[in-house]
């Protein structure tokens, strides 16, 4: 009886063993997914890129506007269509500074290609790597919008893009997605939950008011 005791004991020590191990692993496994998901990324290192916000910056105006945009996103297409020149003019001139937001919050609608963040993070690429040819890119990017529920462009494509704007030294950047993580990570930490988005001077404009304020800012 003592023996089988004994062996008894030791069978639920090795039980109880293998469930702290299994806890462990787990709890290992739960702070590793965490960490990853609140991983920033690499930020792009570029005279062009605002170290506390994100933003692609041109222009140095008193007035401050923040574009946030989604290269899959149609209404995005319409609204560069609309204002893109205008606002991008008006920097030139430092009239205002115009801060670009390259985000991503329509994946889903890539076919699983992740489009919408690898464009935006192919804009980051270009920024760091030939920023003077940034904002072509960031415009030559919604002349060649792939529609909703496409693939979208291939990293190759992406690449081609930034050649045609003398930002080929951005290929290897664009095709290990090197800032895509970022891009996550700014999307979230602005909480954007639809595009485009507007702010003037830090406050969110209603989709409703920006034609009538851009018309005060822009003339």
């Amino acid at each position: 009886m003592a023996a089988a005791k004994s062996n008894t004991n030791w069978f639920a020590v090795g039980i109880s063993i293998a469930v702290v191990v299994v806890l462990v692993a787990l709890g290992g496994l739960v702070v590793f997914l965490n960490n990853q998901a609140s991983d920033p990324g690499t930020a792009p290192q570029s005279a062009i890129v605002n170290e506390e916000t994100g933003a692609i910056t041109f222009g140095e105006g008193e007035t401050q506007v923040d574009t946030f945009v989604d290269f899959m996103c149609p209404i995005c297409g319409d609204f560069e269509d609309a204002y893109g020149e205008q606002l991008q003019t008006a920097a030139a001139n430092d009239e205002i500074t115009l801060n670009l937001h390259p985000i991503s919050i329509l994946d889903r609608y890539s076919q699983n290609t992740e489009y919408s963040s690898r464009a935006a993070a192919s804009v980051y690429c270009v920024a760091a790597e030939a920023p003077d040819s940034a904002l072509d890119y960031f415009n030559l990017l919604f002349e060649n919008q792939p529609a909703e529920n496409t693939a979208g462009l291939t990293d190759d494509e992406l690449a081609a893009l930034a050649d045609q704007v003398g930002a080929g030294s951005a290929a290897d950047c664009i095709a290990d997605g090197t800032y895509m993580r970022f891009v996550a990570s700014q999307t979230n930490e602005h909480d954007i939950q639809g595009t485009p988005t507007v702010e003037i001077d830090g406050e969110r404009i209603e989709n409703s008011e920006i034609a009538s304020r851009f018309a005060t800012i822009l003339g």
